[in-house]
């Protein structure tokens, strides 16, 4: 197999990284690359000094993505700023890659439905990175919403926060593409991984409202705080986002007319209560590690292609997550409700 990278960054070469760890030889990397940073990145976002990222990993560079498609790669994984994501997507299917798109698919709606279209032309694979959908955690909660098993849902609030300058502590927060408006960042599509699986689990809500902006004394051009109320077939599902809190936070608690669920993915731990508070349920998935997600993804994606499988995230549900995103945005703005449906 021959995979082409655009882009390189922490994202980027994690897959690199889990590119080499699950096929080995068996896959040529190639890379298109336009800032082209030296630093060699660990699992943990450090620097590795005095080693090559070419070297390392077996890439071959290239400055033209004309020319690295040239090449008749396989598959493209679309690791470049939210803003390039689609104009790099649709040449690379055009030249036959099957897609594996790092979330969000957009910053915006332009050129998705243009995607979609060439993709299904062509019978191609195509898989939006969301990779919380294989949380050991987040898939207990969707069998548990499955069975009933905390009756009727009557809200859900979920909460992710963590201080963004602590990200990446070898590079200036400022140069991120979450830290500024043009790349297509802010809190509210950095941090969208929240509104995939409310997606995935309560659906598509019908409205959508928000509160907060550019709070802190970061020097960014784009909101780092938002508190997003969705009305989900009437019921209230409430999203906290930031850009600030230590240590960081990721959180889901839903409450139903026969208990409860709270999650902790961080910790990862997930507890289940019933109607009397009584706890039926805890699981705290002792040697979990945080790239198990990453890895399982990849190997459903290899799965998708191979035909055992159909994307967990299509082009088109990640679309939905998308929506959300801009709605929350235009209420963030405007101060409105926005209608969704």
């Amino acid at each position: 197999m021959k995979v082409l990278m655009i882009g390189l960054g922490g994202i980027g070469q994690r897959h690199v990284r889990n590119l080499r760890a699950v096929l080995g030889d068996q896959v040529d990397i190639l890379a298109y690359r336009v800032l082209k940073r030296p630093e060699v990145l660990t699992e943990k976002l450090k620097p590795e000094l005095g080693s090559s990222l070419e070297e390392k990993y077996r890439i071959a560079v290239f400055e033209d993505l004309g020319e690295a498609l040239a090449q008749a790669p396989d598959v493209a994984f679309i690791c470049n700023p939210n803003n390039l994501h689609i104009p790099a997507a649709i040449a690379a299917a055009e030249a036959g890659c099957h897609l594996f798109v790092e979330k969000p698919l957009s910053h915006n709606l332009e050129g998705i439905e243009e995607l979609c279209r060439v993709v299904e032309k062509r019978n191609l694979v195509a898989l939006v990175a969301y990779q919380m959908r294989f949380h050991p955690c987040l898939l207990r909660v969707k069998a548990l919403l499955e069975q009933a098993r905390v009756g009727r849902i009557l809200a859900v609030r979920a909460e992710v926060g963590e201080h963004m300058p602590s990200w990446h502590t070898y590079e200036d927060y400022r140069q991120l593409y979450a830290s500024r408006r043009d790349l297509g960042g802010g809190v509210i599509l950095s941090q969208i991984h929240e509104m995939d699986y409310l997606y995935w689990l309560f659906g598509l809500p019908s409205r959508v409202f928000a509160l907060g902006g550019h709070r802190s004394g970061l020097d960014i051009d784009v909101e780092d705080t938002a508190s997003i109320l969705m009305d989900c077939s009437g019921v209230p599902v409430h999203l906290h986002q930031d850009y600030l809190q230590r240590p960081p936070v990721r959180t889901l608690g839903v409450v139903g007319d026969e208990g409860k669920i709270l999650v902790d993915f961080r910790a990862p731990k997930i507890t289940v209560f019933d109607g009397m508070g009584t706890v039926v349920e805890s699981d705290s998935f002792e040697g979990f590690e945080p790239n198990h997600v990453f890895i399982e993804e990849l190997r459903h994606f290899l799965a998708c292609i191979e035909g055992s499988q159909k994307p967990r995230v299509s082009l088109r549900d990640g679309a939905q997550s998308v929506r959300m995103a801009l709605a929350a945005l235009e209420s963030l703005e405007t101060g409105h409700v926005v209608e969704l449906r």
